[in-house]
């Protein structure tokens, strides 16, 4: 007799997939339930802002602290609201070493001359939802109107106000034009600063040539400093001098008309008793003349026929006789009044 074999069956087993499905399907679950639970909050920062989109609307969240959102359907996008910087015209490596960048610092000037001009531009994003919606790369839009307001602004200068007495200026058209570029683009984005780090000639000849022209301007300007200073030192000297020589003049003036007008008052008081009394003032003035002028008279008399001459010195014959000439000339120039008798 033959024995009866037994058959096992290896195939698989339908109640081992549907375990395995549920351990796959818990694993998913447990895993998205994970994910929503850790997305669903978010934490702003003191530095920072926080858009929220929510099915493409924009929301602003500022408040610091830990907030909620609803997983898969609000996004949150961090934005960062601190000061930021952009060097034009040079850069730094990382062990903090500056290196040229000549095709954003060269520029040419209203002269046709090229300089080399570096600037940092600080900027802060003061609207967050406009700075991540309105433009696809804000900040290399920064840049680009930077670049261009400072190559405008250059090219509206002499090379030699640029490099000398002009910077100040060239900074302040600079951040005008700036800002008015920015409000204008409305990218959320406001100038925090625009500072001109150098401006120098490209080359080294060129570099001391202009240092040699800067030496010499502030040479001019210690010259003109020292003759204002000279000026301010003799100006008050001069002008008391100056006001001294007026005064004096002013008093030789007054003198002078005073004098005038005195011998003016005489020769109208004189004149009066001339009309009045003609013979006795024509008398009186002779006299008066006389006594002037025959004190110190030499006279020497001719007689007529050519042979002798005799002299007659009158001045010694008074002294010999003890006439006082000055006390005779004293009285002479007396006032003679109307009778004709002189007066004291």
């Amino acid at each position: 007799m033959r024995k009866k074999e037994k058959v096992i069956d290896v195939g698989p087993n339908p109640g081992t997939g549907k375990k395995v499905a549920k351990i796959f399907v818990g694993i998913f679950v447990g895993f998205f339930v994970l994910i929503a639970v850790f997305s669903s909050f978010y934490t702003v920062g003191e530095t920072e802002s926080v858009v929220i989109t929510t099915f493409g609307k924009a929301t602003l969240v500022d408040e610091k602290g830990l907030h909620f959102k609803i997983p898969f359907v609000q996004k949150a996008t961090k934005v960062d609201t601190t000061v930021r910087g952009i060097e034009i015209g040079y850069g730094e490596d990382s062990d903090g070493n500056t290196y040229s960048v000549e095709h954003e610092s060269i520029m040419i000037t209203s002269d046709y001359n090229f300089i080399d001009c570096d600037f940092y531009i600080s900027y802060q994003v003061t609207d967050p939802i406009k700075y991540l919606y309105n433009s696809d790369q804000p900040d290399l839009i920064v840049k680009n109107i930077a670049m261009s307001s400072i190559r405008s602004t250059v090219s509206a200068f002499t090379v030699d106000n640029a490099i000398t007495t002009g910077k100040a200026q060239i900074q302040s058209n600079v951040k005008t034009m700036i800002i008015s570029e920015l409000e204008d683009q409305d990218i959320g984005i406001t100038l925090v600063d625009a500072s001109i780090q150098d401006v120098e000639p490209p080359t080294d000849a060129v570099i001391e040539a202009f240092t040699a022209v800067e030496t010499a301007k502030q040479g001019k300007e210690s010259a003109i400093n020292e003759a204002n200073a000279y000026r301010n030192a003799k100006l008050p000297a001069a002008e008391a001098e100056a006001d001294k020589i007026i005064q004096n003049a002013e008093a030789e003036k007054t003198a002078r008309i005073n004098e005038a007008t005195g011998q003016a008052a005489r020769f109208n008081k004189e004149y009066d008793e001339y009309v009045n009394y003609p013979l006795i003032t024509k008398q009186r003035m002779f006299l008066e003349t006389m006594s002037d002028v025959l004190p110190s008279l030499q006279v020497i008399i001719d007689q007529g026929n050519g042979e002798v001459m005799k002299y007659y010195p009158i001045t010694e014959l008074n002294k010999a006789a003890g006439v006082d000439t000055s006390k005779a000339a004293k009285s002479a120039s007396g006032t003679t009044d109307t009778t004709g008798q002189d007066v004291e």
